[in-house]
């Protein structure tokens, strides 16, 4: 079978409020892996501690990390027209999506979701997370909640209940994921402008250029920049 395992990891659950923070994906062609595709990416928000102490990563590893859009780029590229394969890959889709999006890009791929596959061949077991279905079934993993390792474990589940239900082949088999998405209007000049006033007055930075976020996005930092440090006397 041929597929790209992939994970993301981000900073929260909502596709239309959250960003990716890292990327790993496998390219698996004839059952081998023949390439991997691993990076950091920059955000426009901090991460938040809960996130920084689930995966290891921090404001400062995202920084050296790729732009949105580098790393967007980059992973279409690599991924060309193979299904994902991912433990609750539309999930990892939607940020995708997401991204790809506010990026002006298009991608459709097809899924194959092993979190939908331990649902259909194990109806009977306690939990269906990758981290307890690695431990189930004595899949190693370096770090669980880092993209690459993820990716890796995800395929390799793939692989043992694929084979240990080889009779369930449909569920095997890549599936349509939902890529209807609003498309997100860019960020204005009147924002940028208000925004940067904001940054410079209460001496802040963001990881990536102000230029990049969404009308929403830039919206909510604006929000987010006068609750916690308060409002400029007056913007010129």
């Amino acid at each position: 079978m041929n597929c790209v395992a992939l994970d993301l990891e981000t900073t929260g659950l909502n596709p239309e409020r959250c960003y990716i923070l890292e990327i790993g994906a496998i390219k698996i062609k004839n059952g081998n892996i023949e390439d991997v595709y691993e990076t950091l990416v920059q955000c426009p928000v901090p991460i938040d501690e809960r996130i920084q102490e689930l995966t290891g990563i921090t404001d400062e590893m995202v920084r050296e990390g790729k732009s949105e859009r580098q790393a967007v780029k980059e992973l279409l590229e690599f991924a060309g027209n193979l299904p994902l394969l991912g433990h609750n890959i539309p999930f990892d889709y939607g940020f995708l999506q997401a991204a790809v999006m506010r990026q002006g890009m298009n991608y459709q791929a097809k899924g194959i979701d092993t979190l939908k596959i331990a649902k259909k061949v194990l109806p009977d077991i306690e939990k269906r997370s990758l981290e307890y279905l690695c431990n189930y079934y004595k899949i190693e993993t370096k770090q669980s909640h880092r993209a690459l390792e993820d990716a890796k474990a995800a395929y390799q589940l793939y692989q043992i209940l694929k084979e240990t239900y080889s009779s369930e082949k449909a569920v095997f088999q890549p599936a349509t994921m939902d890529s209807k998405r609003k498309k997100q209007e860019p960020v204005t000049e009147a924002q940028k402008k208000y925004l940067q006033a904001l940054l410079n007055y209460h001496h802040l930075t963001l990881p990536v250029p102000a230029a990049q976020l969404s009308k929403s996005e830039a919206s909510r930092r604006i929000d987010e920049i006068i609750r916690d440090f308060g409002r400029i006397p007056r913007f010129y």
